[in-house]
């Protein structure tokens, strides 16, 4: 089957989840059903597709609603690059869907799970369709859909106030994104004549004077509030644990990714001027939004919010690779600027992959124990073995270490931070690269450490409430997609050198010395395919039957053993929860460490057993209270100016009529001059 006829049904099978959902509004059940499972079957289509295009090796370019004398509407476009995206899409949303097939039983009674479901098949829809377009208008659409879509997955729970304040945050911001991404295309398109990416790309390398740089800017804060780079985060703590947690997995694993997506389309094809300090100001912000990021994660107890945190983390990242990609191209060093492009992307799969496991497993805990608060967890090791592992699995992985997927795109990218120091040209280029470097590993540290917390006082100990400790293991239906997940991260680190960073290469290749691609290698051409070479996962299948055979002869030789438990000496007092490390007291001493940056505030309460016996102490409490320093210097006095030009532009607002007719002739007589001029 081609490529065009995929991506039609693709399409199709989005459409008919989101309309049968809506038929069957009574029937929420069978409605959340039907959109869950069209959405999987959408999914599969989709990563066929992708396979399809990249098994072509050219690019698929074909007219959605093919009309007479109209071409630009709805235009299809899908090469190597936006293939690998598509796949990555596909299978994230496979396992969303799958997961929250059981997952969705938490609203079911007190929500609408049709109007869920509708909106869930429009908003995967409009991630296939980012990606599957180069015409400027069709993304805009697409974009757009995705935008609105997911606001009304993040207030689906509109009975929550916080949930509805995050709602709107999300959308100011949204929108005032898709307004300077839309200002900036439209002003391509103007200068340029051309309405396609790499149309506009082939022509704009004429552009001079300020022109490219006020594009750039727009693009950068487009894309960046819709990434969540700091100081434009604001909406991602509050929006993604506002939503379902499947929502919330493809809001933090999928869209914002989008914006990355975008971002290297732009700086490589649609602007390729490539100016050193275009990729000073990436890296900067990248390093500033990987500290900042894990630095607040630590400072969290709310488990969604932590992980919403850790992805703005993970974009700073992110952006040191696209951001020393540019450096490098505007260098000449080519070959460095494609190993930095491959750094940034790799990590982005890396991290759809591994965000949307932790999520997903934030969710499963969330299922059982009603609460996102980590100080009400504890010992769930014991009734979630299967989810326990599985979030360890991408607290490792997240965290940097050998051997699953984070481990790989985050030393490569530490490679290309090393190239930078060796061949920066000039004293402050090298110092910028060493302070990004020296970021990235205060980064990497900082993560393990917050998720050392995150796993050890939500599954070790002992349960600190009723619901932690009456917790059962979730349904398969939520094991499965996060088996998936896990397994996908530990195949894209241990096969990493082999087999994707080479493909990726391939993939990324003409973006880093051309303008656009155009053909790339097939599949069967690749020196090391997709398909993982013979030799490599012979030696994972033997290690993996080796860790087999040793778990079962310890079993069978343990099995015969006569296993006594014991509780520990304990000082003779019973063990409480009390006595353990809360999350509170794990991240105290790294947050006064960075208290210059955090500005907390610190309130101690001291209770005694009698005020005539002020030595015998009855509880001793201490509350660390974190200051949203953008909140209080950026946002809020740009609040209190909007609020107080709308109050001076509300006096216009007499009743008069006459006055009202005053105002229309003045604004015509302005117009009529202008478009005299």
């Amino acid at each position: 089957m081609s490529a065009q006829f995929l991506y039609t049904i693709t399409l199709i099978f989005f459409g008919a989840g989101a309309l049968g959902a809506a038929l069957l509004y009574t029937q929420g059940r069978y409605a959340h059903y039907w959109a869950h499972g069209f959405v999987m079957i959408a999914s599969v289509s989709a990563l066929l597709t992708g396979v399809s295009v990249l098994k072509q090796g050219v690019p698929v370019q074909f007219n959605l609603l093919p009309l007479k004398g109209i071409t630009i509407p709805f235009l299809v476009s899908i090469d190597a690059f936006s293939a690998v995206f598509m796949m990555l899409i596909a299978v994230l949303t496979f396992c969303a869907s799958w997961y929250g097939l059981a997952y969705m039983k938490h609203y079911e009674g007190r929500y609408s799970l049709a109007r869920f479901g509708v909106w869930y098949a429009i908003f995967t829809a409009s991630l296939v369709g980012v990606v599957s377009t180069q015409s400027i208008f069709t993304f805009l659409w697409w974009w757009e859909v995705m935008s609105l879509s997911s606001y009304f997955l993040v207030t689906y729970d509109y009975r929550d106030e916080k949930n509805m304040h995050a709602g709107t945050l999300y959308l100011v911001m949204t929108q005032i994104g898709t307004a300077c991404i839309a200002a900036a295309m439209l002003l391509m398109a103007l200068s340029t004549g051309a309405l396609d990416f790499a149309s506009i790309g082939s022509v704009s390398a004429n552009l001079t004077g300020w022109f490219p740089h006020l594009v750039f800017a727009l693009f950068l804060i487009g894309f960046g509030i819709k990434a969540g780079i700091i100081p434009l985060h604001v909406w991602l703590p509050e929006a993604h644990p506002a939503a379902p947690s499947h929502v919330s997995a493809l809001m933090s694993g999928v869209m914002i990714k989008l914006a990355i997506y975008m971002l290297v389309r732009v700086m490589f094809e649609i602007l390729p001027f490539f100016h050193l300090w275009w990729g000073i100001i990436i890296v900067i912000i990248g390093a500033v939004s990987a500290l900042l990021g894990v630095l607040y994660a630590l400072t969290e107890h709310d488990m969604k919010r932590l992980l919403a945190y850790h992805s703005v983390e993970n974009i700073g990242i992110i952006l040191l690779g696209v951001g020393s990609a540019v450096m490098f191209k505007s260098m000449g060093f080519d070959a460095l600027a494609l190993l930095a492009l491959v750094a940034g992307v790799f990590h982005t799969v890396n991290h759809a992959l591994f965000k949307s496991l932790l999520f997903l497993g934030s969710g499963a805990v969330f299922f059982k124990t009603h609460t996102r608060d980590i100080e009400k967890y504890g010992g769930l090791i014991k009734h979630m073995p299967w989810t326990a592992a599985l979030f360890l699995v991408g607290a490792v992985a997240i965290s940097g270490l050998p051997p699953f997927n984070g481990f790989a795109s985050e030393w490569l990218t530490f490679q290309t931070m090393f190239a930078g120091v060796a061949v920066g040209l000039g004293m402050k280029v090298q110092f910028l690269w060493i302070g990004a470097t020296v970021a990235l590993a205060l980064t990497s540290g900082l993560a393990a450490a917050c998720f050392v917390k995150a796993f050890g006082v939500t599954f070790l100990g002992k349960p600190r409430t009723k619901e932690a400790k009456s917790a059962t293991e979730v349904p398969f239906t939520m094991i499965g997609p996060m088996l998936v997940l896990a397994v996908l991260c530990l195949m894209f680190g241990v096969f990493a050198s082999s087999s994707v960073i080479p493909y990726l290469s391939a993939v990324l290749q003409n973006f880093a010395l051309a303008t656009s691609i155009t053909s790339w290698p097939t599949l069967a051409s690749m020196p090391t395919p997709w398909a993982f070479e013979l030799s490599n996962l012979w030696a994972f299948v033997i290690l993996l039957a080796l860790g087999v055979l040793t778990v079962l002869f310890v079993r069978v030789w343990g099995g015969k053993r006569k296993v006594t438990r014991n509780i520990p000496w304990d000082c003779g007092v019973d063990l409480t929860p009390r006595m353990e490390i809360s999350a509170s007291s794990f991240s105290r001493s790294l947050i006064t460490m960075f208290k210059g940056i955090l500005r907390p505030t610190k309130q101690t309460e001291i209770a005694y057993h009698d005020s005539e016996m002020r030595y015998f102490v009855s509880s001793h409490t201490v509350n660390l209270h974190l200051h949203d320093v953008y909140a209080v210097y950026l946002y809020r006095p740009i609040s209190r100016f909007v609020l107080w030009g709308s109050g001076r532009v509300k006096r216009i607002q007499s009743g008069v009529l006459n006055a009202y007719i005053l105002y229309i002739v003045i604004a015509v007589i302005i117009l009529l001059v202008v478009a005299l001029r």
